[in-house]
């Protein structure tokens, strides 16, 4: 199984950057607009129009506002396993790190999904304030 690391920077406070990701029903507002088009709450999924044409079904799995801590799971006939997590952790007063974590199969999709999410951070550090991203090898 493939896993991507996205460790992330931003200039914003932890308060603000967990707001926006906890958000789930908004993330083509909040969080990533741009890349993510439409987004729409269907029961504990959300389903994301993305800027490439493709539509996902995103599955909540667990919002923890103790830890900062979002997981959700891509449901998918073109994917075997997809799983995410977003943790956000302060970094002094007015920094935040955003650590973005994807486990999928099959393993050869892997790149594919880095570019995507190297997008995602784009569009995140855009709505979000200046920030910084550093990758971990798969």
């Amino acid at each position: 199984m493939a896993s991507i690391h996205k460790d992330i920077i931003i200039d914003a406070s932890a308060d603000e950057v967990w707001d926006a990701v906890r958000d789930f029903g908004a993330v083509h507002r909040r969080l990533v607009p741009g890349f993510v088009l439409d987004s729409r709450l269907d029961g504990d999924a959300r389903i994301v129009r993305f800027s490439n044409g493709m539509v996902a079904r995103e599955l909540l799995v667990d919002c923890d506002d103790a830890r900062r801590r979002l997981v959700y799971a891509v449901i998918s006939e073109r994917v075997k396993h997809y799983s995410a997590s977003v943790q956000v952790a302060a970094d002094g007063e007015t920094r935040t790190r955003m650590i973005w974590i994807v486990d999928v199969l099959p393993n050869e999709i892997a790149p594919y999904i880095a570019g995507r999410m190297d997008e995602a951070v784009l569009a995140t550090q855009k709505a979000l304030g200046r920030a910084t991203t550093s990758s971990a090898p798969m």
